[in-house]
């Protein structure tokens, strides 16, 4: 399977990022985990009933980080999927949530609703015909007929395209499908979640700034480690790229690598999965350490927000 595995960005406060995505969105909270690197941070997940890859939106909520700025070298927009006909549903739901929103348009022939998260991410919904006979999760908040149904895309903004395209379309598994103005938009086979990657083209853009409201990066699908492996050796030995060493992340295994646009691109495995440490009907509701920081619990607890007045 190719496409995208998840988007990880930051946000600032994690109370507030926790509302709006449970349930102003209405994903469910898959993993409450922290920040394998520093702690002290909660690192959240978001996506569908099971968090499979393609539907998994994740945070390192840092409270009082400074704002980021859009610009070149960055993820400009991550989309999710809901059927066509709940457009309607979400921005009248948006109206009454006081989210910021903008006109529907279109982008190739499909309608698309931008908007952005209380940190400024910009994210927008791409209404799918037929995405309501997929399963929709809900948890009371958004009816599952209007659930979203796992990622869409990614836009990013580069200065060029030619040698990400490349990466793409080589080692990723995407094919060139089509362009429309100064966006190319790439699709993996199928019509699955994250099947999308569009760059936006545009020379003497400013540089991006990572900070509140940026995307960290983006990870793409491997379904194991051999995959995995051989994608390295392409990334290696056709462009030149040097990836990280496996990093476990306990429901992935991850390799990190900065395209050649200046986005940090990661290659994540569908395996575990998140039911490796908790069952599925109770996924998220527990803090969840790696076995080299559980001895550390009760320190890692005391630093954390609590997210109990959120979830009653």
């Amino acid at each position: 399977m190719s496409g995208l595995h998840h988007v990880t960005a930051i946000a600032g406060d994690p109370i507030r990022n926790f509302g709006f995505y449970t349930r102003d969105l209405g994903l469910r909270f898959v993993k409450k985990t922290v920040n394998f690197d520093d702690p002290g941070t909660y690192h959240f997940y978001y996506g569908d009933e099971t968090g499979r890859p393609g539907t998994i939106l994740t945070f390192f909520p840092w409270a009082g980080v400074s704002p980021g700025r859009r610009g070149v070298g960055e993820t400009h927009q991550t989309a999710f999927r809901v059927p066509q006909r709940s457009l309607g549903y979400w921005t009248q739901r948006f109206t009454e949530k006081g989210v910021a929103y903008e006109a529907l348009e279109k982008r190739f022939g499909e309608s698309v609703l931008p908007f952005t998260d209380p940190d400024g991410m910009a994210l927008a919904l791409v209404g799918i015909p037929g995405a309501e006979n997929e399963p929709g999760w809900s948890n009371g908040e958004v009816p599952a007929e209007h659930a979203i149904r796992g990622f869409h895309g990614v836009t990013l903004l580069l200065d060029s395209a030619a040698k990400t395209a490349s990466v793409l379309t080589d080692v990723l598994g995407f094919k060139e499908t089509g362009r429309e103005g100064s966006v190319i938009r790439f699709k993996a086979p199928g019509d699955a979640e994250g099947s999308v990657v569009d760059i936006y083209e545009a020379k003497g853009f400013l540089r991006g700034h990572q900070g509140g409201g940026s995307v960290h990066h983006i990870a793409f699908r491997a379904a194991d480690d051999a995959e995995q492996g051989k994608m390295a050796e392409r990334l290696v030995s056709d462009h030149g790229l040097h990836p990280t060493e496996q990093r476990d992340r306990n429901y992935f295994r991850s390799i990190y690598f900065r395209e050649p646009g200046g986005v940090l691109f990661e290659i994540a495995t569908d395996i575990p999965g998140f039911a490796v440490d908790e069952p599925v009907a109770t996924l998220g509701r527990d803090l969840k350490l790696p076995s080299f920081l559980e001895p550390h619990r009760k320190q890692i607890e005391g630093v954390l927000p609590s997210l109990e007045e959120t979830a009653s």
